[in-house]
């Protein structure tokens, strides 16, 4: 078979596009498509990388803020809660802007935006400077949650569906990553007795390297063509809304626990700024690592049957850790959360497979077959990652207010990490109840078809 023509569009669009796209055929696959989107891969993950490192970078400042700049525990919670709803709140229209612009040109505007909240943060990073103005000025940071978003509506553009788990695994692996890579270098700033405003300096070429190599390397595809109808679908598709749920408790797990870790180790546990930073970035280092591996094991075992699972995991991890801080133990709480951050991460895999197979299987229902049936996950998949990771950051957001609430009337995180456990509960429920319960086994033609496709599901 002669591999789909991948000859650019004409000029008038600009930028570097494709203008036929299969990767379902493997033969274009292996003769063409592997090579394009490992590249395009690679430099997804490191815009995306960036991103997440400066939608971070409070998480680390707040540990450099001391009496000096006059604020609360509280105080703090809220300035990192609310780079987290900025975050989770840009990155609907990060995934549309994808069709809008491409891929390739959009990963070049989404990283040079990254210099504004990173230049603002230099400039005002200081004793004596307002909280309103850090308030805003953790606000803008937010914006590199949408990178997330964009980076894995493209990239699940980019690859078949055999290799989906793997490919988003990776992608967003390599991107959550970002966030103990902030942490390290924020420790290593702290450590040689540097301020804040090393640890800006520091990123603000990393985001001018990222956009070039962008513009350098990466492709647009043609036919991602904007589609607000898909849009539409996608919000009234009921598995778009579940699928968003189950995420806030695995990405938004993530997402929270990696921005209050410190904070918590700090108020709790009276942890110096450098003994926070020595700890707090090894749960996100294994949560991000782990993060691939879990989008294999769902291709290769069912992203369901990883999902709950993994669930059951997160729940004891969490009853452990309410153990600890009941008892005040540090070690028996730390090891806790880091099996946690393991286990949201390993989670984040899973769930994220879950929604291009869940889509596929919705189109074989409807009786499309090969590349139709192809397209029609492609397009809903595509529109309802970003409404997904929207909802599912948001619960970082949750997490961190259910902290600020809990340290404010009960002095510690106990009563937070309660409702997490009931939470985590709930997600178990949900997944077994809709994606793996076997129905009854009926003997008519179309309640047989009905029947196949919901333990179908199991394999998603």
């Amino acid at each position: 078979m002669t591999a789909p023509s991948t000859a650019p569009v004409p000029p008038s669009r600009g930028g570097r596009w494709i203008q036929r796209w299969d990767p379902e055929d493997e033969t274009f696959w292996r003769e063409t498509g592997e090579k394009v989107a490992r590249r395009n891969l690679v430099f997804s993950v490191l815009s995306e990388h960036i991103g997440f490192s400066i939608w971070t970078v409070w998480s680390v400042l707040v540990l450099f803020m001391g009496p000096e700049y006059g604020l609360t525990p509280a105080d703090k919670f809220f300035l990192v809660s609310m780079a987290t709803l900025v975050g989770a709140v840009v990155r609907v229209p990060y995934t549309f802007a994808v069709a809008i612009f491409g891929g390739r040109n959009w990963t070049i505007v989404s990283a040079s935006l990254l210099l504004i909240p990173t230049v603002v943060a230099f400039a005002v990073m200081e004793p004596g400077t307002s909280y309103g103005t850090f308030l805003v000025c953790a606000m803008l940071a937010g914006i590199g949650g949408g990178n997330f978003a964009s980076s894995m509506t493209n990239i699940n553009a980019f690859f078949p569906l055999r290799k989906k788990g793997w490919a988003l695994g990776l992608n967003a692996g390599g991107g959550n990553i970002g966030v103990p890579v902030m942490q390290l270098v924020g420790l290593a700033v702290i450590g040689a007795s540097g301020g804040p405003r090393v640890l800006l300096g520091i990123y603000i070429p990393l985001i001018v390297v990222a956009a070039v190599l962008a513009a350098l390397y990466m492709d647009n595809i043609a036919s991602l063509k904007n589609d607000t109808g898909a849009a539409k679908d996608a919000v009234r598709e009921r598995h778009t809304w579940i699928m968003a749920f189950l995420y806030i408790g695995t990405f938004g797990s993530f997402i929270g626990y990696s921005f209050a870790f410190g904070l918590v180790l700090q108020t709790q546990f009276g942890r110096t700024p450098l003994q926070a930073a020595y700890v707090t970035f090894i749960g996100p280092l294994l949560g991000s690592l782990i993060r691939p591996l879990g989008g294999a094991l769902a291709d290769k075992y069912g992203g369901a049957r990883i999902t709950l699972w993994n669930y059951v995991g997160m729940a004891a991890a969490t009853a452990v850790i309410i153990v600890g801080s009941m008892r005040e133990s540090l070690a028996v709480f730390s090891v806790a959360f880091i099996a946690l951050f393991v286990l949201s991460g390993l989670g984040n895999g899973s769930t994220y497979k879950m929604i291009p197979g869940i889509f596929q299987n919705k189109a074989l229902a409807q009786g499309l077959t090969g590349e139709a049936a192809a397209a029609y996950g492609r397009r809903l998949s595509g529109a309802s990652m970003g409404l997904i990771g929207a909802v599912g950051a948001l619960g970082g957001l949750g997490i961190n207010l259910a902290f600020r609430q809990s340290f404010q009337t009960a002095g510690s995180g106990t009563g937070a990490f309660v409702a997490f456990l009931v939470f985590y509960g709930l997600c178990f429920a949900v997944t077994w109840a809709v994606y793996l319960r076997r129905p009854a086994a009926r003997t008519a033609g179309p309640a047989t078809t009905e029947t196949k496709t919901q333990l179908s599901y199991a394999e998603v």
